[in-house]
């Protein structure tokens, strides 16, 4: 029995590494084949606070799917893995628009790989120094990017943590 169960947890395992590379890739890869003709105006500013509100509901949607999980701590990583990128790209799809519509707002033009890369050295706070934001807009969403970056990792982190606990006493109540 007690093999079964190690088989069983190393197979979900694998899936929960599988599924979290699987969409991770699929969210880059979406990034840069999904056309992004639009101008960055009042639509587009739009799109990014709902995209923003997105990423949170599917952030409270995941932190009760790993409350209820029977491998919350596998379930914990697939839902980091969905919602930390699809935060960073949201910033890159938005640094990326903000540049094609006003340019100059950035120390150089961006590329779809340059914005995600500016958009990572923001989120990671290792700023470089190569790329900033030069327009008020450009500094405006960066520092926006700051604080959901701040949230995402220091909240989030908790928030997640604490969804785990809640699915190891659920799962084995005689255990806490």
């Amino acid at each position: 029995m007690t093999d079964d169960l190690v088989v069983s947890g190393r197979r979900a395992a694998l899936w929960a590494v599988a599924r979290s590379i699987v969409v991770s890739s699929g969210l880059v890869l979406a990034y840069y084949l999904l056309p992004m003709d639009a101008p960055l105006n009042g639509g587009t500013v739009t799109g990014l606070v709902l995209g923003l509100l997105a990423v949170t509901a599917l952030f409270l949607w995941q932190v009760r799917a790993i409350a209820r999980s029977q491998h919350p701590e596998l379930r914990a990583v697939e839902s980091l893995a969905a919602v930390f990128p699809l935060f960073v790209l949201l910033f890159a799809t938005s640094y990326f628009l903000l540049e094609r519509a006003t340019p100059g707002s950035f120390t150089e033009p961006l590329t779809r790989t340059d914005a995600l890369y500016f958009a990572l050295t923001v989120v990671s706070t290792v700023g470089f120094g190569d790329i900033t934001a030069r327009t008020e807009t450009a500094r405006v969403m960066t520092m926006i990017q700051i604080v959901g970056g701040i949230l995402l990792v220091g909240l989030a982190a908790r928030v997640v943590v604490r969804a785990v606990e809640a699915g190891r006493r659920r799962r084995d109540p005689k255990d806490m």
